[in-house]
């Protein structure tokens, strides 16, 4: 996966925006204002951080070398998972998934009520 593809699969979850809130090379990806993903553009490898259920998050690093403690992040809920590894793409378009899906289920009613009535 190469960052245009990372970036377009992001964008395509209800609400998705991209920005950057850090400095001009640390792009982020939110729904909601709040992160799902991050990435850092100025890395020689691709990487991305995702947030995760705290037993998920340990899970996975565990199992994959590619997956590691989120880099500047809350190590409890974040891992950076490198796409320039032996990952496939499905498996790591299924991990940001599930890291939308987390914070979504982290928002308000409210919120996720409007998420079920975007685009319409």
């Amino acid at each position: 996966m190469n960052i245009e593809e990372l970036r377009e699969y992001c964008l395509q979850f209800p609400a998705s925006e991209e920005c950057f809130p850090f400095d001009d090379k640390t792009l982020v990806f939110k729904v909601k204002g709040k992160m799902f993903a991050l990435t850092y553009l100025y890395k020689s490898e691709l990487k991305v951080n995702l947030k995760f259920s705290e037993d998920y998050c340990l899970k996975l690093r565990e199992e994959y070398s590619e997956i590691e403690p989120g880099f500047h992040m809350h190590k409890k809920y974040w891992n950076t998972v490198n796409l320039t590894g032996n990952l496939s793409d499905d498996f790591i378009k299924n991990l940001i998934k599930v890291s939308y899906k987390e914070v979504v289920n982290k928002l308000t009613n409210k919120q996720r009520s409007e998420l079920q009535n975007f685009g319409n």
